[in-house]
């Protein structure tokens, strides 16, 4: 039997990178996700390709800062299932500047996105898990939480805010059924990263024990380990999958 056999999970960013892995993996272990992204383009796209080999997945083009749309489509999902079995908390944006040169609209898209969208999909998904007693959520933070980053004053704020949330979550819900746990990438070959100047990939990989740039997928496959019952007593846990990076 696969791991998420017709378990309901909702995926935020997931048309593109991490996400998209996340959608993948998630569908090929039987799960019926919904895929949230503002990019509709990406996500039908991402519908067709999966849906056309068999998987169960929808595309809702979703702003997660928003929280009555968060909410109504929450709404509309439960309405469609019956449940929410799964969030994963994978929204995220950059606007990369150093403490002096960032201005006001870069720090509060980062964390109206990153943080806040967090607690609005959170928020309106916790609340159908502990109406049925049981749920899963998996929050996105970073390494760069853990030790910080040279010009993301913003991005650090929002993941280091993340793993706070995720434990106050956990204390909170845990005894309500529902597991709160988070996920800290290093650096991931996703799209973005890769726009990045061989010479600084280079260093990247030297600095990451394991040698090399993870692979979306190795994060995809954290969310479904902690989003299956083989992780049923994970509860408020932050896991680093980074190669050995903040070692």
């Amino acid at each position: 039997m696969k791991r998420l056999e017709n378990k309901v999970a909702i995926i935020t960013g997931g048309a593109a990178g991490i996400g998209k892995a996340a959608v993948q993996k998630f569908v090929g272990e039987g799960a019926i996700v919904s895929i949230w992204d503002v990019n509709a383009e990406k996500g039908q796209q991402l519908v067709a390709e999966l849906t056309g080999a068999g998987g169960r997945c929808d595309f809702r083009k979703v702003d997660v800062t928003n929280l009555q749309e968060v909410t109504q489509n929450i709404a509309d999902l439960v309405a469609k299932y019956g449940r929410i079995d799964v969030l994963v908390n994978n929204a995220g944006i950059t606007r990369d500047a150093t403490l002096m040169k960032m201005d006001e609209s870069q720090f509060d898209q980062v964390i109206n996105v990153n943080l806040k969208g967090a607690f609005n999909c959170a928020k309106a998904a916790g609340a159908v898990m502990v109406e049925q007693r049981s749920g899963v959520i998996i929050n996105t933070s970073s390494v760069v939480a853990v030790y910080g980053n040279f010009g993301q004053t913003n991005y650090v704020a929002s993941k280091s805010g993340i793993v706070g949330m995720t434990k106050v979550w956990a204390r909170e819900l845990g005894r309500k059924g529902v597991r709160v746990n988070a996920v800290a990438p290093g650096f991931i070959a996703t799209e973005m990263v890769l726009t990045v100047p061989e010479k600084v990939l280079d260093t990247l990989k030297e600095k990451t024990p394991l040698g090399r740039l993870g692979d979306p997928m190795d994060i995809a496959n954290a969310y479904c380990f902690l989003a299956s019952d083989e992780a049923a007593y994970i509860n408020g846990a932050l896991i680093q999958v980074d190669g050995g990076l903040v070692l």
